[in-house]
């Protein structure tokens, strides 16, 4: 539990004039709201975002509001609805990744940008699999809101996406991070540094046994026949 001095630095959002908020939250609950953004997206289209470290995605859903899977932290901390429902900043978010709580969330298109460009229907050009109807794409994210247990690898906003517009769970993401990790891992110049590394560290740690002088000896013997 952080001390509540401590939120109240972190849980810092742009300012936001009372009739832009009303403006925001009057489309959020009015689906068939007339909205800019309707002549740009159509509805079940993929929208891509680059956010802080990675990429974030969601579904576009009509009259200027997105569904999107988002680390937040705040829903875990306050009862506020009023201050939950203002747009997600970095700090709250990155506290959400560590606390793996999320939610999926529907939005205004302003807020899930968070002043970035917004590419749309990126992942129709590198997944194996047509995308669902518009329609069906808008159901399955509509249908999904709520509280979710948040995973950097195994459930993000990309999982979230893939399966609403193409059926399948998965995330590009995530493979190319453990891609990425395999190839740092298994390799022979790792290999031998942390052959060399280990016995240095147990010596000056002090920490000599069989069982971690075996450990020590094992692991860069099984990246170096695995490399």
């Amino acid at each position: 539990m952080f001390p509540l001095n401590f939120l109240s630095l972190i849980f810092i959002t742009a300012p936001i004039d009372h009739g832009e908020r009303k403006k925001r939250e009057k489309t959020k609950d009015d689906p068939k709201a007339p909205s800019k953004y309707d002549s740009m997206f159509q509805r079940g289209d993929l929208l891509e975002v680059p956010r802080t470290l990675f990429t974030h995605f969601g579904i576009y859903l009509g009259g200027g509001r997105v569904a999107h899977l988002i680390p937040d932290i705040l829903p875990v901390m306050s009862v506020d609805e009023g201050a939950i429902r203002e747009m997600v900043t970095n700090s709250r978010l990155i506290l959400g990744v560590i606390a793996k709580c999320a939610s999926v969330r529907v939005d205004s298109v302003e807020d899930f940008a968070y002043g970035s460009e917004i590419i749309v229907n990126p992942m129709d050009k590198v997944c194996s699999r047509p995308p669902l109807a518009g329609t069906e794409v808008a159901r399955r994210a509509e249908k999904l809101q709520g509280s979710v247990a948040y995973s950097l690898l195994w459930y993000n906003c990309e999982h979230y996406v893939m399966y609403c517009r193409y059926g399948t769970c998965m995330s590009y993401q995530t493979f190319q991070f453990c891609k990425t990790v395999k190839k740092l891992i298994l390799n022979r110049r790792n290999a031998k540094l942390t052959a060399v590394l280990g016995p240095v560290l147990m010596i000056y740690l002090g920490v000599v046994s069989p069982f971690s002088a075996l450990v020590t000896l094992l692991v860069p013997f099984i990246i170096w026949m695995a490399s």
